[in-house]
């Protein structure tokens, strides 16, 4: 059974063609109204006679991550298998539903994302503001979530294999904006395969409620502490293999090659006499060694993408719901 959740706010002139293009393969859909200032909700159930929808209010605005957290949870105690994530504003053709849902239906994929970026027409269409804003994430978020093939992050047209959620720690996904790129990183600590696959976003006179100038900052600090646990769990927690090793001494010794190097310097500058051959050499010797260990372990973690699927792995469904929200994720 497919379920689609539309995250609402600030969507009521869009949001009733968006309900009515979402095609007979999808079975529940959940509008999840964020506290919106515009009662969209309350817009849908005066005006939609569509028995597939139920409508979801917030007390207060949670963000888009909250909104989608909630239609998952509904979702999947409905007993929905995929969970399309689709937003109000009418920005995503839900002609492509059954695209994203295949791969997760066939077993191939945990997880499906839309990618804007494959055709150049498509991306000469897209606004400057975005253009620029998902080129600087999209290696922030390749960096964090260790989907090294995987590009524009924020793309928020997404679909999920049900049986995989109970497994991620639902109560501590970002809830805001940043939430499509926790999910990866939250993802990848399962080992679950995603998917991008190509579809391009319909852009009208809506207006985005994202503010990059503000949010950029937000996400470039997210994406690097999500980066530093990421390493932390799967390469000195979880396992401890030769790459780990790579990283440490990569580190250690890149590290100790730059300060002996610059003390060096600094105490050549005080004195007036050059270092001898030999300080030159160590320092020199420490950071190249470093770089080439750090090197191979970047070109080891992009090789190691999870190929197979995490909803193979894991338990029947009847068992599925046993299975606290924390699951077996980290924190």
């Amino acid at each position: 059974m497919i379920a689609v959740v539309i995250p609402c706010y600030r969507v009521t002139r869009s949001i009733l063609q968006v309900i009515a293009s979402i095609g007979p393969e999808v079975e529940l859909i959940y509008v999840v109204d964020d506290a919106c200032p515009e009662s969209s909700g309350k817009l849908v159930q005066e005006h939609c006679t569509d028995a597939r929808v139920r409508v979801i209010f917030h007390e207060r605005n949670e963000g888009v991550g909250g909104a989608v957290i909630s239609g998952y949870r509904a979702a999947v105690e409905d007993g929905a298998d995929i969970i399309v994530k689709l937003d109000g504003d009418g920005q995503m053709d839900a002609s492509l539903i059954p695209y994203f849902v295949e791969p997760i239906q066939s077993g191939e994929a945990d997880y499906t994302k839309g990618n804007r970026f494959y055709e150049i027409g498509s991306v000469m269409r897209m606004p400057l503001v975005r253009l620029v804003g998902n080129a600087g994430l999209s290696f922030l978020t390749k960096l964090s979530s260790g989907y090294w093939g995987l590009f524009d992050p924020t793309n928020g047209y997404t679909a999920i294999c049900a049986r995989v959620i109970p497994y991620l720690p639902l109560d501590k996904i970002e809830r805001g904006y940043f939430f499509e790129s926790d999910m990866l990183f939250r993802l990848n600590t399962l080992r679950a395969v995603v998917v991008d696959l190509p579809a391009d976003a319909i852009y009208g006179d809506e207006i985005s409620n994202l503010k990059i100038a503000r949010e950029l900052p937000r996400f470039a600090f997210k994406n690097l502490r999500n980066f530093g646990k990421r390493i932390a769990y799967n390469y000195f927690i979880r396992d401890f293999s030769f790459a780990s090793l790579q990283l440490l001494l990569g580190v250690c010794l890149t590290g100790f090659g730059v300060v002996f190097g610059l003390l060096k310097w600094w105490q050549g500058l005080q004195m007036e006499s050059l270092a001898s051959a030999g300080t030159v050499m160590l320092a020199g010797l420490s950071v190249m060694i470093g770089m080439q260990m750090l090197l191979g372990f970047l070109q080891y973690d992009i090789s190691n993408q999870p190929t197979f699927a995490f909803q193979r792995k894991i338990k029947p469904r009847a068992l599925d719901r046993q299975v606290s929200n924390r699951g077996g994720a980290p924190t």
